[in-house]
């Protein structure tokens, strides 16, 4: 065996990748005492599951939160989601909220121009009967990151949507041009899986979506009506 396979041996991992269950995975960094993984599937970059906070200590870092509907900081900030988003919809879609968190705002301001709302949250408003209806927009703001199990979890938004529906996710992408040890996403110890550009378009070739990138690092995959899960 040759030294350049026993290193590449070395840097594998027996992990398969959370969001496209391929195992073509390699150790890829360690920064500030945590590991990163590459997906070369999918290309999303992924800490280890035995290195993910127990859910206590997830939910304590999220009741830290202070996000509410009366701060128009956090209105201005969700805005990047809302406004094109908006654009799409008919007057009364039906709409979710995926990752609501503990301060609702997003799914408030879809209502308030007449769409129809539903939120739903692991920690703060889990109720499944949310999950088994259909919607003609979902969204996913500051979310994906937070995933244990992306490929489920996405999977399972994408199988809910109505045909022609967006699905709009807003997460920080991997930087192309910069050093992964000053990106400030890494700091969050619940921020687990990291999409980059490569990752979105891996799944909306796998969903067959049509993929519209936006400001801000949105993201709007709308439905076609003919569609894989994953």
């Amino acid at each position: 065996m040759s030294n350049e396979c026993t290193v590449e041996n070395q840097n594998r991992t027996a992990q398969a990748c959370p969001l496209c269950h391929m195992t073509d995975i390699d150790r890829f960094s360690r920064i500030r005492k945590r590991d990163y993984l590459l997906c070369r599937t999918c290309d999303a970059l992924l800490v280890p599951t035995e290195q993910y906070l127990s859910a206590n200590d997830e939910k304590a870092q999220y009741d830290h939160h202070d996000n509410r509907p009366d701060d128009p900081d956090y209105r201005a900030f969700l805005s990047r989601m809302f406004l094109p988003m908006q654009q799409r919809l008919s007057p009364k879609s039906r709409g979710l909220h995926f990752g609501s968190g503990p301060g609702p705002t997003l799914s408030l301001m879809f209502e308030e121009v007449g769409h129809l709302m539903t939120i739903y949250d692991h920690f703060y408003s889990p109720v499944h009967s949310s999950l088994d209806q259909h919607y003609d927009f979902i969204t996913a703001t500051e979310v994906v990151e937070h995933l244990h199990r992306p490929g489920f979890e996405l999977g399972r938004l994408w199988s809910i949507l109505n045909p022609g529906g967006f699905l709009g996710v807003m997460t920080q992408l991997v930087p192309q041009e910069k050093s992964l040890d000053d990106w400030y996403y890494l700091k969050d110890p619940t921020h687990v899986c990291f999409f980059s550009r490569s990752t979105c378009e891996w799944l909306a070739e796998h969903w067959q979506a049509n993929l519209t990138f936006l400001e801000h690092n949105v993201m709007l995959f709308q439905k076609s009506y003919v569609s894989h899960t994953v």
